[in-house]
């Protein structure tokens, strides 16, 4: 009598046990805590079964996308020690519910569906944090623009306006050489008239008659 009530007693202990496999600190479990006021103010929503249940789902969604061909469900994943500040912990049964999956395979999963898993509560990494699991980077914004196609434009653009440089620049070189040329001239001109004003003068001096002493009054004495 004493072996069969230990034999049941075993039993329930299993039994318990099975159906209890979260607990804190479990050795494949994460630590799961939400920020759900700081990232959405106002407009923040409260934590109840229902999420919870949203919850589990998107890590069974994440389970199933990381292996493909097992059909892992809402019961596999196991939550314990929730607070009302909300944060949890949460272990990964097989979907033959016999062993706990191995936390590096639970994280693999997670990070390959963080970013589904974040919009199914409006959240980002820093405010639906999986303590130990590091954030995952941004997805690369592909432009409507390759690259390439910019860096050629700039090339492109700085090359016609080195080509417009030089132009004026010579331009404004020609246009000042003509002016200076022209200043040139000018002041030569200038000294030839000078010069030309004053040979006249001098012939014109050596070129005088005294009328007086052509005068026949004067020269007859």
């Amino acid at each position: 009598m004493v072996m069969l009530e230990k034999i049941l007693f075993l039993l329930c202990l299993a039994s318990g046990l099975a159906e209890q496999p979260c607990e804190k600190d479990a050795l494949d479990g994460y630590k799961v805590r939400l920020s759900i006021k700081t990232a959405l103010g106002d407009q923040a929503y409260d934590w109840d079964e229902n999420e919870m249940f949203l919850f589990r789902a998107t890590l069974a969604f994440a389970m199933r996308t990381f292996n493909k061909g097992q059909d892992y469900d809402v019961a596999d994943i196991h939550v314990c020690d929730e607070t009302p500040r909300v944060s949890f912990w949460f272990v990964v049964m097989s979907p033959d519910n016999t062993t706990l999956v191995d936390k590096a395979e639970v994280e693999q999963a997670i990070r390959l569906s963080r970013h589904r898993i974040n919009s199914a509560f409006l959240l980002t990494d820093q405010t639906l944090e999986f303590l130990g699991i590091l954030p995952t980077l941004a997805p690369p914004v592909n432009p409507d623009v390759p690259p390439w196609l910019i860096v050629f434009g700039v090339v492109i653009g700085l090359v016609g306006a080195g080509i417009v440089f030089l132009l004026v620049s010579t331009m404004r070189q020609r246009r000042r050489k003509k002016e200076e040329d022209a200043e040139d001239e000018g002041d030569e001109e200038g000294i030839q008239v000078k010069e030309l004003n004053h040979r006249g003068g001098c012939e014109d001096m050596d070129g005088i008659n005294n009328k007086a002493f052509d005068d026949d009054r004067f020269t007859q004495m």
